[in-house]
């Protein structure tokens, strides 16, 4: 289940500040010598409630997690544990998979229309212009997991 909650940091000279953080149950599934493969439920906001059944609305998947493993625990494949990350970095990470990819679609789709393309083939350039923004996703994905970091707690 995914939780919200708020957690404190100090900050450099005293300063504190609260960092609110997304937090999932899982279970390790590979232990490396750096990382931890874990399994995580994820769950729409309709899959916990009691009336699914009868809706038919729930929908889970489950998840594959690489979090850094910690240096000061040690772990066992099959333990559960809770992945933390922080809301901020979430937001990052909805920008980069669903803001920009609509925003050139629908950029390269106009400007198609406005010189006069059909809207068959505009698509179609709307479609191909989001290949060079998956290659270069793609070619970043080490720098980018960097940014993207999973805590377990």
């Amino acid at each position: 289940m995914c939780k919200i909650k708020k957690k404190l940091t100090l900050q450099a000279k005293f300063h504190a500040m609260s960092e609110e953080t997304i937090s999932h149950e899982g279970v390790i599934t590979k232990i490396s010598d750096s990382e931890l493969e874990i399994k995580i439920l994820a769950q729409s906001a309709c899959a916990s409630c009691h009336a699914k059944s009868a809706c038919g609305m729930g929908e889970q998947a489950e998840k594959i997690l690489t979090v850094p493993k910690p240096t000061d625990r040690e772990f066992q494949l099959f333990q559960k544990v809770t992945v933390v990350m922080a809301i901020g970095q979430g937001n990052k990470a909805a920008i980069l998979a669903y803001l920009i990819p609509i925003i050139i679609l629908l950029a390269a789709l106009f400007i198609c229309l406005g010189l006069g393309l059909g809207e068959g083939l505009s698509a179609l350039v709307g479609i191909g212009a989001l290949v060079p923004y998956y290659i270069i996703l793609y070619t970043q994905r080490d720098k980018l997991k960097r940014r993207f970091e999973y805590r377990i707690e």
